[in-house]
């Protein structure tokens, strides 16, 4: 009944008009920031992971990692980050971390995927660390927009769901402080960042694009079949 409205209403529209159709995406990925997680290991040292599952709300953040990875086990160990926002101009530093992990021996999923460990993220991608102001995190100093943040709720996902469940997370963190390059500030205003200036890097469907409709280069990510994040089988509850 809904459909049939939809298509009535879609008849009396002008201009062009595509029919939707029913689909079974293996990923989500529609197209956000790119987030760079600075986090420390056990023994101090700096941790650095290309993410895009994040979203912001007050001086809040939510972020949506696999349960298992190094990032998530740093972050509930320690209850800090940086959130490090790359410039479209950044691509090839974020594209060199893609496939690698700090965990060793890597997990099963990311082998299956093509991942290998690399223990100084920082120096495979040409980045500078610093210790945060209020966190002992890395930002990463090309970065333009450097966010420290402390874990506030850690929140496990798919929990009625006997295939994803144990295996995402979504962690909520506080914004404790913020760096911004003056080069993407507005002229005046105080505390403001001048929309015009800021080029993020965007990840959609595993590949980098800025604000412009073509692809900025070619994503090693990209070369992982979408088809490879769903289980086998798996099928959403109706």
């Amino acid at each position: 009944m809904v459909s049939g409205l939809a298509n009535r209403g879609a008849e009396k529209c002008t201009g062009t008009f595509s029919v939707s159709q029913e689909i079974d995406p293996a990923i989500f990925y529609f197209g956000t920031p790119v987030v760079l997680i600075g986090s420390t290991n056990e023994d101090g040292s700096f941790n650095l992971a290309p993410m895009s599952s994040a979203w912001w709300i007050g001086w809040r953040c939510m972020l949506g990692l696999a349960t298992h990875s190094k990032t998530t086990e740093n972050m509930i160990r320690s209850g800090e980050c940086v959130l490090n926002l790359p410039s479209a101009a950044l691509v090839g530093a974020v594209d060199r971390l893609a496939r690698t992990t700090g965990s060793d021996p890597v997990p099963p999923g990311k082998l299956m995927r093509g991942y290998r460990h690399a223990r100084d993220k920082f120096g495979l991608c040409g980045l500078t660390p610093a210790a945060g102001e209020t966190v002992a995190a890395p930002r990463a100093l090309e970065c333009p927009v450097q966010i420290e943040a402390t874990v506030a709720q850690v929140h496990a996902m798919a929990e009625e769901d006997a295939v994803w469940r144990g295996n995402i997370t979504a962690i909520e963190v506080r914004i404790t402080r913020v760096h911004a390059h003056p080069a993407i500030m507005m002229e005046g205003p105080p505390d403001r960042i001048d929309p015009d200036k800021w080029r993020p890097l965007i990840m959609s469907f595993q590949q980098f694009y800025g604000l412009t409709p073509q692809k900025l280069q070619r994503s090693e990510l990209g070369q992982i079949p979408e088809a490879m994040y769903k289980p086998s089988g798996w099928k959403p509850a109706a």
